[in-house]
């Protein structure tokens, strides 16, 4: 019998959740071939088996947390699991029977091997299966597997039921320490209205949530804003947009002119290109620009790396890949860490002004917004112009506003005038 284990996946991450097992019990895997897909913070992970054989035991159902260097499988390499499901049905059936008493010398074989009887039957019948957390809170609370009810359509008994089951009134006292922490998990599905959709998060948007939160709770986050004038920006694309698709095979957006204007500005305020570590500071030499990407699971910044060096048409080519990868939840962890600062784009949704929050440990991020024509005096003249808000959010602990007003400024300068751009590289 060989394990399969969750392997080491990156250096911020450290678990993860089963979000589909790809073989199910008795089926034959392959060295190298898919067993189960799992979602970490960040994405999802298809897991391989080392081994060639059976998979004879899931020891975790979808849904569980499981850790990096747990196992989570068991394969039998002699390929004998395919048959063990069919030798082991019968005490199944004789296990249901139990509770007649019709045959107590079967019932007596299987009270000294209770504690694994359920992990035996979970492996042998693919419609009674028990997750080993739910096995650990059946033994806590004195419950009977055999006897949850389950709404699983494949049989399989959850968490979830176990405590759906501790806590029907014809369940005994049991355990009276935990049964109020089953009661509190439990009471957010317990809604009594039929308008209400009772959801459960996914491990991305929880990961979402408690990052949000403890970056608005650790730094000391401050925004500060501007306005540029894109009527340079748009006459430029408007003269090259044709030539440029023909060269390139690739649209000339807007986020190459900004990814440039940051590059350009983070060279001189060096400060939001970094992070802080404990009590130190790391000035980073190196420009790695994430860009916001919004996909159904939720926000996830892609990275577009040595973005400094790369051409408008890279940059663009690179930022349309990794969209469509991230919609189609193709993203590897290599793509969405390392990132040195982030630029997001509400306009694409329609917003005029935002307060965007900092992209851990990143100190800096800078908010586009929607391009609305408005009058705009020019000199002694009144013109309507594409204008667009910038938000620039940064961390107040070592940026100071002076950095930050003027890395805004910069950006808004580079844009006005694109040329610029082209001369920085």
């Amino acid at each position: 019998m060989a394990e399969v284990k969750v392997p080491e996946l990156a250096e911020s991450i450290s678990e993860g959740s089963i979000a589909q097992w790809l073989k199910q019990p008795g089926d034959h895997v392959e060295k190298g071939e898919y067993v189960l897909e799992l979602e970490t913070d960040k994405v999802n992970v298809e897991i391989i088996s080392d081994y060639t054989g059976t998979l004879s035991e899931q020891l975790a159902e979808e849904g569980d947390t499981v850790q990096v260097g747990q196992a989570i499988a068991i394969v039998d390499e002699n390929g004998s699991a395919a048959a063990a499901p069919k030798a082991e049905a019968p005490k199944a059936e004789e296990a249901k029977a139990e509770p007649a008493k019709a045959e107590p010398a079967k019932t007596e074989q299987a009270a000294p091997v209770n504690g694994k009887a359920e992990t035996k039957e979970a492996s042998s019948n693919q419609q009674v299966i028990a997750s080993p957390a739910a096995r650990k809170l059946a033994r806590e609370k004195g419950i009977d597997l055999t006897q949850v009810p389950v709404v699983d359509p494949l049989g399989r008994v959850r968490v979830q039921d176990v405590e759906a089951a501790s806590n029907a009134p014809v369940t005994p006292a049991a355990a009276p320490t935990q049964a109020p922490a089953a009661k509190q998990a439990a009471a957010p599905v317990e809604v009594n209205d039929d308008r209400v959709e009772v959801v459960k998060m996914t491990r991305r948007r929880q990961t979402i949530a408690k990052r949000l939160v403890q970056v608005q709770s650790e730094a000391a986050m401050l925004t500060t804003f501007n306005e540029v004038d894109l009527s340079a920006v748009m006459e430029l694309r408007s003269r090259h947009k044709d030539s440029f698709v023909k060269t390139n095979d690739v649209k000339l957006g807007f986020m190459s002119f900004f990814t440039k204007a940051v590059i350009g500005a983070l060279k001189k305020y060096p400060l939001l290109n970094a992070e802080i570590k404990g009590d130190h500071i790391l000035k980073k030499n190196f420009y790695d620009i994430g860009v916001a990407v919004s996909t159904d699971e939720g926000l996830v910044v892609p990275v577009v790396r040595d973005a400094d060096r790369k051409s408008f048409a890279e940059i663009e080519k690179n930022i349309s890949d990794l969209a469509v990868k991230a919609r189609n939840n193709k993203l590897g962890l290599s793509d969405l860490t390392g990132g040195t600062f982030t630029i997001t784009n509400g306009g694409t949704f329609g917003s005029l002004l935002s307060t965007p929050i900092l992209n851990a440990p990143q100190v800096g991020i800078l908010g586009m917004h929607t391009i609305k024509t408005r009058p705009i005096a020019v000199g002694d003249q009144i013109e309507n112009r594409p204008m667009m808000y910038l938000a620039l959010s940064y961390d107040h602990r070592i940026v100071d506003g002076k950095e930050a007003v003027g890395f805004l400024v910069a950006i808004k300068d580079m844009l006005e005038d694109p040329e610029q751009l082209l001369l920085q590289g």
